[in-house]
């Protein structure tokens, strides 16, 4: 007579729910404080029992405790400096909006392929500025120069700024904004879930909120501190129903073992998990896995056990804007994925736009 053996349990313990960004280390330029934002910052820091240091500039944050470069920049993830933007000539922010508006500068997460990696280079620690209004004047001179066309600022090119909302609520003062522009409007992404703040603003259909999507295999192995992807869409469908404007960015869409079944899964999951008003006037964009040699030095440093494939030999090299060769899939690779996606997309949502593959 056979017995049978019982399963053992799987000893991994479900996640829990992604809490809100807590900072150990809060640096503000004295400056800031004179702000209204600044000194309730300020409040807020003190309330959470964070020490709290002050600094000259955003720009020059020294003396981050840590033995080693990893540390150091582990440290400066959970770092929050309040500064004010002296800069407020905006990048342009093709092809996802005309013009990026910087309300931040850093985040939280960990997410292996990320450009911020190279881009922030020595100050990976995450900036939020004070002077909203100085920032929201300068999109309404853009508004003007451009009218009568519509002119759209995207609010994450450098952060991710709902992860950082319960802390700045620039997010609400920039969508409050938008809305009573008849040619301005306001595009962010996040990986995070807390869209509470956002869900009782008269937003007049001017902000699209998108949410960054991915195959479970890249979200497991590369992004770490981020929402779990049940989080993400449970959110997407609370700003589905709060009438905002809905999109999802599949980025960065990765070659790897099993692609196919990965990508059709998660846009199966959409489909099922998303409340029905999200049809019409959804959008999708698409962005292919990319990196320069500096990031796959800085990468295989901070992350020296990633699973990330970045061998130039198997890439196409591409002459990109910042001046430096970029490494994308080969031109057959890039069809392959291109086809495939939008053909799942088109089977769950009809409706839907695609923006563009880059």
């Amino acid at each position: 007579m056979t017995l049978a053996v019982p399963e053992r349990p799987s000893a991994k313990k479900p996640r829990k729910p992604t809490g809100l960004f807590i900072p150990e280390l809060v640096f503000f330029e004295p400056e800031a404080l004179k702000f209204p934002k600044g000194a309730r910052i300020m409040e807020w820091v003190k309330s959470q029992n964070i020490p709290y240091r002050m600094t000259t500039s955003h720009n020059r944050i020294t003396n981050l405790p840590g033995d080693s470069e990893v540390e150091q920049y582990k440290i400066a993830k959970r770092t929050l400096v309040v500064g004010i933007r002296k800069t407020l000539t905006f990048d342009q922010s093709k092809p996802s909006a005309d013009y990026a508006i910087p309300i931040a500068t850093g985040c939280m997460g960990h997410c292996h392929y990320c450009y911020l990696q190279t881009t922030l280079g020595t100050k990976p620690y995450i900036r939020v500025y004070v002077n909203t209004e100085d920032i929201i004047g300068a999109a309404k001179k853009y508004i003007e120069e451009r009218a009568p066309e519509i002119t759209s600022f995207e609010a994450a090119c450098t952060s991710d700024p709902l992860g950082l909302e319960h802390i700045t609520g620039s997010l609400a003062e920039l969508i409050n904004f938008m809305a009573e522009e008849p040619l301005g409007r306001l595009r962010f992404v996040t990986k995070y879930q807390h869209v509470e703040p956002l869900l009782h603003l008269k937003h007049n259909g001017h902000t699209r909120v998108r949410f960054s999507v991915n195959a479970d295999y890249v979200i497991k192995n590369f992004e770490p501190a981020t929402s779990l992807f049940e989080e993400r869409i449970e959110a997407a469908g609370k700003i589905a129903r709060a009438g905002y404007p809905l999109g999802f960015i599949i980025a960065p869409i990765i070659w790897h073992e099993g692609w196919q079944e990965g990508y059709a899964e998660l846009l199966e999951k959409l489909a099922k998990t998303l409340p029905p008003e999200t049809g019409k006037g959804l959008t999708f964009e698409m962005i292919q896995h990319r990196f320069t040699k500096t990031a796959k030095t800085v990468i295989e440093k901070r992350y020296p056990k990633s699973k990330l494939e970045m061998d130039i030999e198997k890439r196409k090299k591409k002459w990109g804007r910042w001046g430096q060769y970029k490494y994308v899939y080969p031109d057959e690779q890039q069809t392959a994925l291109r086809e495939f996606i939008t053909e799942r997309i088109f089977e769950h949502f009809p409706e839907a736009g695609i923006d563009y593959f880059t």
